[in-house]
C-alpha cells in the first residue's frame, strides 16, 4: 500500500483514448497511477505505455466496467488496497452508445457508465480523498470530470427521467449524460468546500481517438470531417488542471482549452442541483446490491 508522500492519481479510462494520456503525463510528473480499463489487452498495452513514463515505477491498472455500479463499488475496494489516500481524481471513463441497452442492474448502460458509475465510485473515493485533503493545501485534492460540449445541447435535464427511458435516443442519452457530468462537478464542489477539495469538468474538445467508433452510424457521419485534436491536446486541460493554480483557486467550474468555458445555464440553479443529486443517490441506491 502507498502510503510515502508520492501523489496518487486514479484515472478511470486509462486504457486508451485521453485517459490514457492524462495517465502517462501523470506518471512522467512523478504521481503514482491508479488507472482503470475494460479490455484486459488494452490495459496491458496501456501499463506498459504508462510505466515507461513514469518517474517513480508506481503504476496500478484495475479492469472495471463503471456502467455497472456493483463493479465501480469494488473499484473502490481495490484502490483502497493500494493506497491509504488519493489527491486526484479523474472521472474520465464513458462513451455514446449506438443503441439503448440495459445493463445486469436494470440501468440504462449509456447513462450508467458516463455519470452513475463515476458518482458511485467518486463517492465511495471520498475518505481517502478527504485524508488526502488533511495533509495538502486548500485545493490541493481535485477531483476532474471529463464532459463535452453535447452537455450544452440541450436545453435542461429530464430530472424524472435521468435514463431518458421514456424517449430515448443515442443522442438525447450522451447529451444529458455530458450534462450530468458538469452537474456533478458543481455539486461536489458545495459539497466538498468545507474539506479543501476542488471539482471541476473539463470539455475536451473533438478528440481523434475510438469514440466515434461506437457511436451511431449517423453521428459518425457528421463528425468524419470534424476537425479533431489529437488525444495529448485532449488531455492537456486535465493534465493542466491536475496542477494549475488558477484549479485551486476556484471550484465547480466548466473548461475548455484552460479556460473557463460557459456551461448549460441549468448548471447554475441551484435547484436543479439539489434535485439531480437526490435523484442520481436514489437511481443508485435502488440498483445497488440488496436495495
Amino acid at each position: 500500500m502507498a502510503t510515502d508522500s508520492t501523489r496518487v492519481a486514479v484515472v478511470t479510462g486509462a486504457s486508451s483514448g485521453i485517459g490514457r494520456e492524462v495517465a502517462k503525463a501523470l506518471a512522467a510528473q512523478g504521481w503514482h497511477v491508479i488507472g482503470t480499463g475494460r479490455d484486459p489487452a488494452r490495459i496491458a498495452a496501456a501499463k506498459d505505455e504508462i510505466a515507461a513514463r513514469s518517474r517513480t515505477g508506481q503504476v496500478d491498472m484495475i479492469r472495471a466496467d463503471l456502467s455497472l455500479l456493483a463493479s465501480a463499488r469494488d473499484t473502490a475496494r481495490k484502490i483502497a488496497a493500494l493506497t491509504d489516500r488519493v489527491h486526484l481524481l479523474v472521472n474520465n471513463a464513458g462513451g455514446m452508445a449506438s443503441e439503448m441497452v440495459m445493463t445486469s442492474e436494470g440501468l440504462e448502460a449509456n447513462f450508467a457508465g458516463n455519470h452513475l458509475g463515476p458518482f458511485v465510485l467518486t463517492n465511495a473515493l471520498l475518505p481517502l480523498l478527504r485524508t488526502a485533503a488533511q495533509s495538502s493545501e486548500p485545493g490541493a485534492v481535485r477531483i476532474l470530470n471529463t464532459a463535452s460540449d453535447a452537455s450544452e445541447m440541450i436545453p435542461s435535464i429530464n430530472l424524472d427521467d435521468l435514463q431518458s427511458l421514456a424517449a430515448f435516443s443515442p443522442g438525447l442519452a450522451y447529451c444529458t449524460g455530458k450534462l450530468a457530468n458538469v452537474l456533478f462537478a458543481k455539486a461536489l464542489a458545495q459539497r466538498l468546500a468545507e474539506d479543501g477539495i476542488v471539482a471541476h469538468a473539463v470539455h475536451p474538445g473533438a478528440v481523434d481517438s475510438n469514440f466515434f467508433s461506437y457511436a451511431p452510424k449517423d453521428t459518425q457521419m457528421r463528425s468524419r470531417d470534424l476537425a479533431k485534436a489529437s488525444e495529448e491536446e485532449g488531455a492537456d486541460t486535465l493534465v493542466w488542471l491536475a496542477t494549475a493554480d488558477e484549479a485551486a483557486a476556484t471550484s465547480g467550474e466548466y473548461w475548455f482549452r484552460r479556460a473557463l468555458r460557459t456551461p448549460n445555464p441549468v448548471v447554475q440553479d441551484q435547484a436543479v442541483i439539489d434535485r439531480f443529486w437526490l435523484e442520481s443517490e436514489r437511481l443508485a441506491g435502488e440498483h445497488s446490491p440488496g436495495a
